[in-house]
């Protein structure tokens, strides 16, 4: 049995990054996107102006000052290894909840098809409600090999848009 962080969160935040559940790098080290080759701290780094190798807390405070929620779509299942194709018995975190404590919130991207997949399962009300925009995007795992770093970090920006400024 596996199990999620607790969220990253902020009243004053307008966008909500889920993930569906941390892989073994992640949880050895306690930390979101842990694993070396994931390429979610480089692009948020890119994106926001920050070293991707400061501090991990130094990581967080800048995602909640920029107005980003990060969190999972799964509370606890069952899973060999790091893959999502492997989750089994998946136990939902209450996004509602945390949609009602960050109501600025407007935007949800799902880092990845699992994610999305999963969010759909669970709370499938989220996708018929007009205060949200879900988006899928491309997960930042080095599983993801398939799509390059500077398509990943482009559909990033484009998400973030409203919070980074104009992309190129």
């Amino acid at each position: 049995m596996k199990e999620s962080f607790l969220p990253v969160e902020d009243e004053k935040a307008r966008v909500l990054l889920l993930g569906s559940l941390p892989g073994d790098a992640s949880l050895s080290l306690a930390e979101y996107y842990g694993h070396p080759r994931n390429a979610f701290w480089p692009i948020m780094g890119e994106l926001l102006g920050f070293f991707p190798q400061l501090p991990y807390e130094a990581r967080l405070n800048f995602l909640k000052l920029r107005g980003i929620a990060l969190w999972d779509v799964v509370s606890r299942a069952y899973r060999r290894g790091s893959l999502d194709s492997d989750i089994r018995e998946a136990e939902p975190n209450d996004i509602p909840a945390l949609l009602r404590r960050c109501p600025g919130i407007v935007r949800i991207g799902c880092n990845g098809g699992a994610a999305y997949t999963l969010l759909k399962k669970f709370y499938p009300e989220l996708f018929r409600n007009e205060v949200w925009e879900i988006v899928r995007l491309p997960s930042t795992s080095p599983a993801a090999a398939m799509i390059s770093y500077s398509a990943k970090r482009d559909a990033y920006a484009s998400f973030l848009k409203e919070l980074i400024g104009e992309t190129e």
